[in-house]
């Protein structure tokens, strides 16, 4: 790991600035692909910051020749009220952005020898009670094909000419709901649940697919490092819990009533089509990176919302 070199795209993110971090710790050398260098480097500290516009242009061949692993994390936000815009924004700058990433993989002549591509949970679309693991099919709806959209843009770097570095193992991390006070889904909860007025919504039995940004960033380093790590890999916790559960253990954290309803017209009122993400749910289990040997630091939904809710 020590002489490991690593770039990453999404770095100034939720994640990304967790994992460059992580990585730094454990002596590898970091380049960052951003829009803002200045800005990335202000945030991250001393590392090798490069301009890239993904949805223009092939990532610069500079960034990538003769690293170890792209970390692929860049994406427009989800959690927004998904006008046509927002849908495009969403869309090109997955699927479009990885497919620019891969150009500039394929005019690397010494490449990486991973690519890990974020993805989320949302391929697998609506679902009730039934466990799903990685070989569960894509749903239909609008984040479940942008899902796999993405995915295949990623498994594209697969079918790159071998220059004599083995060619390029693949992850896809689909990412449940990520505990972290900083921002995400946790962060839009706090507020009406620390002012009591937080509860399940539309009915509660849906379910979270959840995961700790720890282990978020756990499971990449375990891809970096594990070469068993390969294709689809589901970034959830190994006990999903149903909207009612959570907002039961979330209110218990805070020490907040955690009763109240929210009814689902008013959230697709709020926040139209979205709304379906937080209304509906579904039941993703991390079997591969179960049997891959993995574990979990915050395994327990208590336990980890203490965690992330520590400052």
């Amino acid at each position: 790991m020590c002489a490991m070199r690593v770039t990453v795209t999404g770095a100034t993110g939720l994640i990304g600035s967790s994992l460059v971090a992580a990585l730094r710790e454990r002596g590898a050398q970091v380049t960052v692909l951003t829009r803002d260098p200045e800005r990335a480097r202000a945030r991250l500290g001393e590392v090798e910051a490069l301009a890239w516009d993904a949805l223009a242009e092939p990532a610069p061949v500079q960034a990538l020749e003769e690293r170890d692993a792209v970390m692929h994390l860049a994406g427009e936000p989800v959690a927004q009220r998904w006008s046509a815009g927002a849908k495009r924004a969403i869309r090109e700058s997955r699927a479009l952005g990885t497919r620019n990433l891969v150009a500039g993989l394929a005019l690397a002549q010494a490449r990486p020898s991973l690519l890990l591509s974020s993805s989320a949970t949302g391929y697998y679309g609506a679902h009730g009670e039934e466990p799903l693991d990685e070989d569960a099919p894509p749903g239909s709806d609008f984040l479940a094909r942008v899902c796999v959209e993405w995915e295949a843009a990623a498994a594209a770097a697969r079918e790159l000419p071998d220059t004599g570095t083995g060619g390029t193992r693949v992850v896809q991390l689909r990412t449940g709901v990520v505990l972290d006070r900083a921002g995400g889904a946790l962060a839009k909860m706090l507020t009406p649940f620390k002012l009591g007025v937080g509860g399940p919504v539309a009915g509660g039995y849906q379910f979270m697919s959840w995961i700790h940004a720890q282990d978020v960033v756990g499971m990449m380093l375990a891809a970096l490092a594990d070469e068993r790590w390969s294709g689809p890999v589901n970034a959830t916790a190994p006990e999903p819990v149903t909207n009612r559960a959570f907002s039961k253990i979330l209110g218990k954290v805070l020490g907040r009533p955690s009763l109240l309803p929210v009814p689902g017209l008013a959230l697709r009122a709020l926040y139209g089509e979205m709304a379906e993400i937080v209304t509906s749910g579904a039941r993703v289990m991390p079997a591969k990176a179960l049997v891959l040997g993995y574990e979990f630091s915050q395994p327990q939904l208590e336990q980890a919302l203490r965690s992330a809710l520590t400052p």
